[in-house]
C-alpha cells in the first residue's frame, strides 16, 4: 500500500506502481468519486462524438457490410447513390 500526500493545490502523485499495475499514462483520464468517505479514481475513455454515433448507428442496424470483396463494396455505394438520386426531385421539378 503506497501512502500519498496532498500538495497546495490539491494535487496527488500516483505512485508508478500503481501506475503501472493499471496501465495509467499520461493525458489519461480518471472519474473522481467520493463514497463512504473515500476519494477513488477510475480510468475513464472519453468517446468523440462521431465515433460515438457510429456505434449507434451500428446498434440500431443502420450500416452496410461487411463486404467480401472491394467490387461488393463499390457496388454497394453505386447502389446507394442510385437510391439518393431517385428519391430527389428531378432537375425540371426544381426550376418550376
Amino acid at each position: 500500500m503506497a501512502v500519498v500526500s496532498v500538495k497546495s493545490k490539491y494535487q496527488v502523485v500516483i505512485p508508478q506502481n500503481v501506475r503501472e499495475k493499471i496501465g495509467l499514462n499520461v493525458g489519461d483520464l480518471l472519474e473522481a468519486k467520493a463514497e463512504r468517505g473515500m476519494i477513488t479514481l477510475t480510468p475513464r475513455a472519453v468517446v468523440d462524438p462521431g465515433i460515438a454515433e457510429s456505434f449507434a448507428d451500428f446498434k440500431a442496424g443502420r450500416t452496410y457490410g461487411p463486404f467480401e470483396t472491394h467490387e461488393k463494396l463499390v457496388k454497394s455505394l453505386h447502389d446507394q447513390m442510385a437510391e439518393l438520386r431517385s428519391k430527389r426531385p428531378s432537375r425540371k421539378a426544381r426550376r418550376r
